[in-house]
This record gives C-alpha cells, sequence and structure tokens, in this order.
C-alpha cells in the first residue's frame, strides 16, 4: 500500500490531504492575486518594451523609415484608447467592488453569515479584480513609453507591442466582468448556494470515508497530549504526517476533540496508546486551528450550514419557508448518503495494516439532530415546511437501517406534537401533518 493510501475499515481511500495554512491564508484574503497580477504585468511590460526598442532599432537600422513612421501613427491612434483606459479603468474597479459589498452583504443577511466564506474564496472574482487592476497599472506604464520625439530616424521606441498589449487587457477585461456579473448574481440565487454547499459537504464525506473503531481495541491510554498553540477551531489534521510518527514510535494516537470543536492551549488533544508520546513539537505542526470551521474534514459542517439557511429562512424578518424547504431538502439528500454507512470514527492504518490513528466524527444520531432539531423547533406553524419534514423523515426511514431509526422517530414524534399544539383547526391541522416532497407544491 502506499503513502498516499490508507485502509478505513475494508476500503482503500486516499488519505485527506492535510490544509497548508499559506494557501487557506492567501484564499482567505484578496491582496495576493492583485497584487501577483501587478507584479507579472510589470514584468510582461518590461519585456514588450525591450521589444519595441529592438523591433525600432532593427528598422531604422535597415533604413525602414517608412514603416517605422507606420508604427508611430498607430501607436498615436491607440494613445486615446489607452489614456481612455487608464482614467476609466478605476471607476470600473469601483463598480465592481461595490457589487461584491453588496452581494456579500445581501447573502450574509438572507442566508446565513457563513456562505459568506463563498464569496470571499470565490475564484472569478480575485480574478476580475486582478486583471482590472494589472489593465490599469498597464495602461500608465504604457503612457510613460511614449516619445515625444517625432523624427522615425531618431525615435528610440515605439510602443507598438504594450499598444496590442493594452488592448488585450481591456478585451480581457470586458470578458472577465461579463463573467464575474454573471457568477455573482448566481451566488446571490438561494438555490446555487444551497447546491454549493451542499456539493461542500460530498466531498467531505468523498474525502473522509467512515470506519468503525473501538477504544477497546486500542489498549489502555498511556498518556494525553496536550494542545499548546492559540485557541481556535480544530479545522484539520495532518493524517499522512501523524500515521508516520505513529508508526514511527510504534504507538496509537487517538484525536480527543473533533474537528469543528474549539479547542484552548492545555485541553488534551491527542490520546497515546501502547508506548511513549512523541515530542510535542512534532505533533503540534499536525494540527491546523483557525478562526473558523472549514469543510476541509469536518463532516457536519455542511448540516450546520444547511440548517442556519433553514433557520433563518423561518424567522419572522425573514418568513420564506420555501427557502427552508430547499434547505430540507438537501439535509434529506446528505442524511440519505451517510445513513447506511458506519460512523462515530474514523480509523487510519499504516502500509503494514496496522491502526495508526483514531478519529472521531459525529454519530447518525448527532446527524439528525443537527439537521432536524433546530429546523422541527421553528416549523410547527408552517404548513409547507412541516409537510416536506413529514415527507423527508418518511423518505429517511426507507433508507435507514433498524437500528437508525429511532433518532427520525423521535423528530417525528416532537414534530406531530408540535404542530397538534401550534395549529388549532382541526383541518389545518391534518393539512399541516400530511407528508409532501414539495411541501405545498
Amino acid at each position: 500500500m502506499s503513502d498516499s493510501t490508507v485502509t478505513v475499515g475494508r476500503r482503500k481511500v486516499r488519505r485527506p490531504r492535510a490544509l497548508s495554512p499559506l494557501r487557506e491564508h492567501l484564499r482567505d484574503t484578496f491582496w495576493f492575486a492583485p497584487t501577483g497580477a501587478m507584479v507579472v504585468v510589470c514584468v510582461v511590460w518590461l519585456a514588450t518594451s525591450w521589444l519595441d526598442e529592438a523591433i525600432v532599432g532593427a528598422l531604422q537600422d535597415g533604413g525602414e523609415y517608412d514603416a517605422v513612421k507606420e508604427l508611430m501613427g498607430f501607436t498615436e491612434d491607440a494613445k486615446t484608447i489607452v489614456t481612455t483606459v487608464s482614467s476609466a479603468m478605476m471607476t470600473f474597479i469601483g463598480v465592481v467592488f461595490s457589487i461584491s459589498l453588496v452581494a456579500v452583504q445581501m447573502a450574509g443577511g438572507q442566508f446565513s453569515p457563513r456562505v459568506v466564506r463563498l464569496f470571499v474564496r470565490s475564484r472569478i472574482t480575485k480574478l476580475t479584480f486582478a486583471v482590472f487592476l494589472a489593465t490599469f497599472l498597464l495602461s500608465l506604464l504604457v503612457l510613460t513609453s511614449y516619445d515625444s520625439e517625432q523624427d522615425p530616424q531618431v525615435v528610440t521606441t515605439v510602443p507598438f507591442l504594450q499598444a496590442f498589449l493594452t488592448l488585450g487587457m481591456v478585451a480581457l477585461s470586458l470578458l472577465l466582468f461579463v463573467m464575474y456579473v454573471n457568477s455573482t448574481l448566481r451566488m446571490m440565487r438561494v438555490s446555487h448556494v444551497i447546491d454549493r454547499v451542499t456539493w461542500e459537504a460530498f466531498r467531505v464525506v468523498a474525502r473522509m470515508p467512515s470506519g468503525e473503531a473501538g477504544d477497546a481495541e486500542l489498549g489502555p491510554v498511556g498518556v494525553q497530549v496536550a494542545y499548546a498553540g492559540r485557541a481556535g477551531v480544530l479545522r484539520d489534521v495532518n493524517i499522512a504526517r501523524l500515521v508516520r510518527i505513529a508508526r514511527h514510535h510504534g504507538i496509537v494516537l487517538r484525536l480527543i476533540p473533533r474537528i469543528g470543536d474549539f479547542v484552548v492551549p492545555g485541553t488534551p488533544v491527542f490520546a497515546v496508546h501502547g508506548g511513549a508520546a512523541p515530542s510535542r513539537r512534532a505533533l503540534r505542526y499536525c494540527v491546523s486551528v483557525g478562526v473558523e470551521r472549514s469543510f476541509h474534514q469536518d463532516l457536519g459542517f455542511g448540516l450546520r450550514v444547511l440548517a442556519d439557511i433553514g433557520l433563518r429562512a423561518l424567522s419572522p424578518a425573514v418568513n420564506d419557508p420555501t427557502t427552508a424547504v430547499q434547505a430540507i431538502d438537501r439535509i434529506v439528500q446528505f442524511l440519505a448518503a451517510v445513513g447506511t454507512g458506519p460512523l462515530d470514527t474514523l480509523r487510519y492504518t499504516d502500509r503494514g495494516g496496522a491502526v495508526r490513528l483514531v478519529q472521531p466524527v459525529p454519530g447518525w444520531g448527532e446527524l439528525v439532530d443537527l439537521g432536524f432539531s433546530e429546523i422541527r423547533g421553528c416549523a410547527a406553524g408552517e404548513p409547507q415546511v412541516t409537510r416536506r419534514l413529514f415527507a423527508g423523515f418518511d423518505d429517511l426511514l426507507s433508507l435507514a437501517p433498524e437500528e437508525r431509526r429511532e433518532p427520525l422517530l423521535r423528530h417525528r414524534e416532537l414534530l406531530a406534537q408540535g404542530v397538534e399544539r401550534s395549529v388549532p383547526d382541526a383541518a389545518d391541522r391534518a393539512f399541516a401533518l400530511r407528508p409532501d416532497r414539495q411541501g405545498i407544491g
């Protein structure tokens, strides 16, 4: 078995790749892409400036002064466009920035603050800003390349290639602006946001298949390793490195907090089974802590975001039960996908098949509670939502194994009791208790 794969249960899967703190920092910021684009455009401008000088020098050496004069005429015509671009591009950037702020504000207020992450990490948004700023800088640099000398025999440079490059950047900027507006409008639609969150949640399932492991198989706990970094949310652990460390020391490491838990210095983060603990320094760099949860290894974060969207839709300030139904659709889809597989723990082995790392994940009952508890508590007076919930419970009960039906039956009964208390009219109550996959169509 290669170092890039592990055995989980009876399946061989690729080890989840560790988060790079630098990469995550750059993805969560807006300065890196524009700065990199401006550096690149400066280098390209220097190269094209040198080529323009070389072309003019070659034509002058060959006595092709008419050709030089034609190039000068073209660049003078292009100068008007370059000047217009340099003066208008900053206004264009301001428009794009304003659109982004409005979109982020609307998404955070209408859906959930957790979905703002999708806007911040949007590649098309960062690329649009980067190209716009690069075009603005390039237009300024090209204007400095114009020679005041009008004699084709003594002129030193004619920004011919630079003008073409600027026109190409303007065309690219217009194309990216259309793509950016289209992407932003899609991100403001609740169906697209919910679909994107669900896609991220299923990526976690694909990268982190669950395998059952009990503490009794691991032997007694030798020592516990305390966390020594800064306080924050546990976002990720370096699976491959932890397996190598445990194999080198002949031990089994068990992660005590779950991904998504808030950890503070001094609390135990690893339990060591079967031997002495590795150095704290070696284990410290295997744990990634941040200010917010990430989809990377967090099995329950997708449900958390979907539940937040449903709750926000059911609040009196928003009062949008149709959006809540769309969130419930995806919650049912996610639970149906994980409902037949093993949960509670992940067990990773080394190349020899020995268990080296045990990682806790939410169990079935916890996932059901996370997906339905809060929405169910707010849905009793919304017949569209209650009907969709009853249909969802019925679908999951038909798919889940016998031993996993208890949480579903409990939530179904609690929802029925809530409807009984909240809807006094018998006809309305019977209507709200009838399962319907579309709510009220």
